[in-house]
């Protein structure tokens, strides 16, 4: 008995220096195991986030998301929502993250946003050439709003539905505003930048001006109802910093508080 005392002894220690040996390499590649899935929510937000042809996640912030979430240790469940939905899982936990942006109103409390956002996100005011430009939110009253269906804005969009003076019409999509927009149909369509300038291409698009409302940046909003959230933002976090540093997404950017159009209403800026 006492002859293999030594052996156990040996086993002991090979074992617990193989275990070791793991937890060094996991905590080098994030704190996440590897397979363990995180549900992360988007929205059609092209070319930023949109559902492709294929019915597949994609866009250059899912681009970037699914390799920030591999080299955290996880494998991300991409869920395609609409807007007012991943507002409600995130409030009740039912997805981990969605890929958004950074200060919206309604999720305050409920969600923990990533210190690192790969780009801005900027919202504008599209008119025709020959009308004034936005310079102060006040020139939307008495005017008539194109705004993009499904989309909050932030919530701004409730703000403009609440003023009796602004009259708001919905259209379908980013190209169908636009073509409302050149018909008249309204004297201003609150878009975002990245997906308008994506399709400015059409005969007669050279007529639309734009005017900066306000900026936002994209980021990872964890939901508060997972208990892993402050864990989750702080892989991500580090994880995105290590492919910063090897080139592999866009540079670590310094945040402030971005633009915001004067007479902007307070509680959505």
């Amino acid at each position: 008995m006492y002859r293999c005392f030594p052996r156990i002894v040996s086993r002991l220690t090979r074992l617990l220096l193989l275990a070791g040996m793991l937890v060094l390499a996991q905590l080098a590649h994030g704190n996440g195991n590897p397979g363990d899935t995180v549900r992360i929510a988007y929205v059609e937000f092209p070319p930023i986030t949109y559902r492709n042809d294929d019915g597949e996640p994609s866009g250059m912030f899912i681009d970037i998301t699914r390799k920030v979430a591999l080299e955290a240790g996880y494998t991300p469940e991409f869920l395609y929502l609409p807007v007012s939905r991943a507002y409600l899982y995130l409030e009740n936990g039912q997805i981990d993250a969605w890929t958004g942006v950074s200060g919206v109103p309604a999720l305050m409390g409920h969600v923990l946003e990533s210190w690192a956002s790969p780009m801005p996100v900027q919202l504008s005011a599209w008119y025709l050439s020959g009308r004034s430009a936005l310079n102060h939110f006040d020139q939307l009253q008495n005017k008539r709003v194109i705004v993009i269906g499904g989309y909050t804005y932030g919530g701004l969009l409730y703000w403009l539905e609440g003023q009796p003076s602004i009259r708001v019409t919905e259209a379908p999509n980013h190209r169908a505003a636009l073509e409302m927009l050149k018909r008249d149909r309204g004297d201003y369509l609150l878009d975002y930048r990245q997906p308008v300038r994506d399709i400015l291409t059409m005969p007669g698009d050279s007529q639309i001006r734009e005017s900066e409302v306000r900026s936002r940046n994209l980021a990872w909003l964890f939901s508060l109802a997972n208990p892993r959230a402050a864990l989750l933002r702080e892989e991500f976090d580090d994880a995105y910093v290590r492919l910063a540093e090897r080139g592999e997404v866009p540079p670590v950017r310094v945040l402030n508080q971005g633009f915001v159009v004067p007479g902007f209403p307070e509680k959505y800026r």
